[in-house]
């Protein structure tokens, strides 16, 4: 018998081979632009620690996010494939293009590391079967596929559990997902959270 891991990987190898895991429709983002249209954006992304007060995570980090992968975040959110009220009220007033240079802009602000392919990291056997696209050192491995690396440990169980509840659906993420504990998140959050990779972006 098949199982979801072997059907979420065989997935995975369709969309590298048809060569589906960097949106196609996706501008070319100019990231100085980029900087002005963001300005909304970090009044809540530009903080370690900020969070909306009706939230129980952490916005997430967004320096040196995947640019392809920015992009299909910030579409799903105007679209309203992914929901927020806050970030569907941003996204919802930029074009394709404005949604380019906004991730141009947040993908440029990586650190040294991060851009080097990652920190050395010890496997993680809960993690095998994320590495798949995210490598076990938490940089994704392709432009569409997201860095978990640094990310904030709360958003990370927050976005986890979107999967396995529904409200974010992906042919990968969703099968592979819906079976975890609860303390599989929680350890899986913690080892992608310790790692160095995605940065906290500050106002100028």
């Amino acid at each position: 018998m098949i199982s979801k891991y072997e059907t979420a990987i065989a997935v995975v190898t369709l969309i590298v081979a048809a060569g589906l895991s960097v949106p196609r429709a996706m501008a070319a983002g100019d990231a100085a632009r980029g900087e002005t249209l963001s300005q909304a954006c970090l009044s809540c992304h530009d903080s370690e620690g900020s969070r909306n007060p009706d939230l129980s995570y952490r916005v997430p980090k967004l320096g040196g996010q995947k640019a392809s992968y920015l992009f299909v975040a910030l579409k799903a959110y105007r679209d309203g494939a992914r929901q927020d009220p806050g970030m569907t009220a941003l996204a919802g007033t930029l074009t394709d293009q404005e949604l380019a240079d906004v991730a141009a802009y947040f993908a440029s602000l990586g650190n040294e590391t991060a851009a080097a392919g990652g920190s050395p990291s010890g496997s993680f056997n809960a993690a095998r079967n994320c590495g798949a696209c995210h490598g076990q050192n938490g940089i994704g491995l392709s432009p569409g596929w997201p860095t978990l690396a640094g990310q904030h440990e709360d958003y990370l169980v927050h976005a986890l559990n979107q999967y396995r509840s529904g409200m974010r659906q992906d042919p990968v993420m969703s099968p592979l997902v819906s079976s975890l504990s609860d303390e599989t998140v929680a350890l899986l959050a913690k080892y992608y959270s310790s790692l160095e990779g995605l940065r906290t972006t500050e106002v100028k």
